[in-house]
């Protein structure tokens, strides 16, 4: 490695973010980190971090973390697929991207690695691997989490052509594996499978990456990812039911069976709003089932010319997410 820098990362407390945190310090770079004072920070235990309290909506808190770093990984994201009220939302996702932003134009950060998301992207009719040239526009993205994680990165864009910002900007699939701790939809999939609570699917397919994969792709990309563009962070493309099938196979069970789509909207509308009384997050949901409609699979292979990028097998990423819920007594 050439240079190392003083990194500023946003979401280092989070299930991706711990992990880049951890790849950075591994990679021989500084980290200073933002989190809540409140947010529990188990998972970065022991890893020389400065801590700076605040979130994305606090300019000052901002600042004051970016003080003496010269690059900033953004990570910070509301990932969930149902939400009751989607403000909150958007002030993470969008309004708190461009804060971050516009605070890193000022402190004169020399590399900006913007954590978007696949969800940006948009899904190929004939179920092939979709490319970085596949964006989607926010019109176009389903639901909130999808709508505000797109219009965040055209943001970004327009940035880097406007203002000079010096951004580039990586897309991960669907990180699975170990600190997975509230957990991520995706997380909360595989430990409800794995815990014989999921006897039916309904069928789509995925792209799965270690998150430590992931992570070591968005290090990667700062130091010498290329600005302005996106760079997919994937692993292998799976359907739902080969993922569900190892899962109960693995647990000497029989794997779920498979549910049509349509009949289950009315049920999906009837858990949605049971969950806006309860509070607790539905399992199935109406957007999740609009964007089962789609095989969403993706290809790393700009990602591996350009940043070197590798992804073990999924069935390791499994492996090591389902051995993290045990040893946590959440399975």
């Amino acid at each position: 490695m050439d240079e190392r820098f003083t990194t500023f990362v946003t979401g280092a407390t989070g299930f991706l973010g711990s992990s880049v945190a951890r790849a950075l310090v591994a990679r021989g770079h500084r980290v200073s980190a933002l989190a809540r004072p409140e947010t529990p920070r188990g998972v970065l235990d022991g890893l020389p971090i400065a801590f700076t309290p605040g979130d994305l909506t606090d300019p000052a808190s901002l600042a004051l973390g970016m003080a003496g770093c010269d690059a900033v990984i953004h990570c910070a994201a509301d990932y969930r697929i149902f939400v009751p009220h989607p403000g909150p939302m958007f002030a993470v996702n969008v309004a708190g991207t461009e804060a971050v932003m516009r605070a890193a134009m000022a402190a004169g950060m020399r590399r900006i690695v913007h954590v978007s998301s696949v969800a940006t992207l948009k899904p190929r009719a004939d179920g092939s691997p979709a490319t970085e040239a596949d964006a989607a526009t926010p019109a176009e993205a389903i639901g909130p989490y999808k709508t505000s994680k797109t219009e965040a990165e055209r943001l970004v864009e327009r940035m880097v052509l406007e203002e000079g910002l010096p951004a580039t900007i990586v897309n991960p699939s669907t990180p699975i594996g170990p600190r997975d701790r509230r957990p991520t939809p995706t997380g909360r999939l595989i430990l409800e499978a794995a815990r014989g609570n999921m006897p039916a699917y309904v069928e789509t397919g995925l792209n799965l990456v270690h998150v430590e994969d992931c992570a070591a792709g968005v290090v990667a990309a700062l130091e010498h990812g290329r600005l302005g563009q996106r760079h997919i962070l994937g692993g292998q493309d799976v359907s739902l039911a080969e993922l569900l099938g190892y899962i109960a196979t693995r647990y000497g069970r029989r794997p779920p069976f498979r549910l049509p789509r349509g009949p289950l909207f009315p049920l999906a509308f009837l858990a949605e709003t049971a969950a806006r009384v309860t509070g607790r997050e539905p399992m199935l949901t109406l957007d999740g089932l609009r964007m089962a409609g789609h095989r969403m699979y993706f290809t790393a292979a700009h990602a591996q010319a350009v940043l070197g990028f590798h992804a073990r097998p999924w069935r390791e990423a499994v492996d090591d997410a389902l051995g993290w819920f045990t040893e946590q007594g959440m399975l």
